[in-house]
């Protein structure tokens, strides 16, 4: 009895012993048309093998990579794509630089500071004016949606002088809006979809029913 243990290791285990042997097989086949009529037959069982990823842009393309792949790059067939090679799996991909600029409060995000940019930049109007006041009932929105406990305007005020280093004048005497106003706000955004669903559903049954009532009462008696 063989035990997976002595056996070669798969290059991609998802599709099995079987197709691994069929791999090889298909490399010692001598006669070229011959083996390009194997690579294209276990094409096709490899794609039966995956039949939710038949969707997936560029699904044959990589179906070929892997077929590749797994002969270890020793299959010499006729490709509909760019043949691989070994260096296009083992390189490593570039490094993605993470942002380096530091933002002075997280809770609100990097988008508010370069919203506080533009905002600097508007004539002194009416514009700028709400757009000033949208920015700190903003502010106070994600204060309360990161922070359990409630918070005062004078505290928003406060860091909204810090982010804008005073740039930005704001009236101080008109309160903001209510935290807990805030609060409902963001609870009535995240109602689940099924719930409204679920009600237009059984709208639609009563509505059914009741027309359904209404044709009986009229319907003409012999």
């Amino acid at each position: 009895m063989e035990y997976n243990t002595q056996l070669p290791k798969l290059e991609i285990p998802e599709y099995g012993r079987n197709i691994q042997v069929m791999i090889d097989y298909c490399i010692t086949i001598e006669d070229r048309e011959e083996r390009n009529k194997c690579a294209k037959a276990i094409i096709q069982i490899m794609g039966q093998l995956n039949p939710h990823l038949r969707d997936i842009a560029d699904f044959t393309h990589k179906l070929w990579d892997h077929l590749f792949l797994i002969s270890k790059f020793k299959l010499d067939v006729d490709s509909p794509y760019p043949k691989p090679n070994a260096e296009t799996f083992t390189t490593k991909p570039k490094l993605v630089p993470y942002p380096a600029t530091k933002i002075r409060y997280k809770h609100y995000g990097k988008t508010i500071e370069r919203i506080i940019d533009v905002a600097k930049t508007f004539e002194e109007g009416p514009e700028k004016k709400e757009l000033t006041r949208l920015i700190a009932n903003h502010l106070k929105k994600s204060y309360v949606n990161w922070n359990k406990d409630s918070v005062t305007d004078d505290i928003i005020f406060k860091q909204f002088k810090e982010m804008t280093n005073n740039e930005l004048m704001i009236d101080e005497t008109a309160a903001l809006t209510h935290a807990n106003e805030l609060k409902n706000k963001m609870h009535n955004n995240q109602t689940p979809i099924s719930v409204n669903a679920g009600n237009n559903k059984n709208r639609h049954k009563k509505n059914k029913s009741k027309f359904k009532h209404r044709n009986n009462n009229n319907r003409p008696t012999s």
